[in-house]
């Protein structure tokens, strides 16, 4: 028997990548138009960021949950969610939700000790880059990690939020990631994480001075895997 994966979704654009990944990749483990079943349900974009604008995230946990309550009466078997920032309230969730979850920072750490990486770039949102999510699972993990300096975290953040969740992905936006990770690179990294679920849609391996950890694709081959492994 196959599991049945739930998505608890965030922002639009990371989560449709993350569900066609799953779908479209489904075929070479189980055959042609084959995928397991696969239910999302998501609370507006809005909702999450009145939360994470203020640190409530409690209120960030209460809604993650809510997706959770639904996806578990849909039937899902576990839950993954295809955000990187909301992943900060996971330890407020986890213990209480009625599905077990795979964290998308955990796959990225499994895929870069895979890789035999050692000190990683990572790319997000402003509070993703200046949180404990990844420094916590890196660290855990026996990885170093880096960030951009605070006026590129700013730039970054500006490029996720009024481009990227919105579908707008630009030359000159992608110029910009680009010299960052290549300043990364300087820095000793020898991969970049791509921790906002967008940034892939836009910064892609051929135009990365560094390898990229795709965080979406990464968690959405990991529930894919779990799922047919039943």
């Amino acid at each position: 028997m196959q599991q049945h994966i739930g998505i608890v979704a965030c922002s639009s654009e990371g989560a449709a990548l993350c569900y066609r990944t799953i779908c479209l990749e489904g075929t070479e483990l189980m055959g042609r138009h084959d995928h397991p079943e696969v239910s999302m349900h998501t609370h507006s974009l809005a909702e999450y960021m009145k939360c994470v604008d203020a640190g409530d995230w409690p209120g960030v946990a209460e809604l993650m949950l809510s997706s959770a309550e639904k996806l578990a009466k849909a039937g899902a078997d576990f839950l993954i969610c295809p955000d990187n920032t909301i992943h900060q309230a996971f330890d407020l969730v986890a213990h209480r939700s009625p599905r077990p979850w795979l964290h998308i920072a955990d796959e990225v750490a499994n895929e870069a000790k895979r890789s035999h990486y050692k000190r990683l770039g990572i790319l997000g949102t402003r509070y993703l880059m200046d949180g404990p999510v990844y420094p916590e699972k890196l660290k855990a993990a026996g990885l170093e990690h880096r960030i951009p300096g605070p006026k590129e975290r700013a730039k970054i953040n500006q490029i996720i939020f009024d481009e990227l969740v919105n579908a707008q992905f630009t030359s000159r936006s992608l110029a910009y990631l680009t010299e960052v990770i290549r300043r990364l690179a300087e820095d000793g990294c020898d991969a970049a994480v791509l921790a906002c679920t967008e940034i892939p849609l836009l910064v892609t391996p051929d135009a990365s001075p560094l390898p990229t950890l795709d965080s979406t694709r990464l968690l959405a081959r990991a529930a894919l895997r779990k799922a047919v492994s039943a």
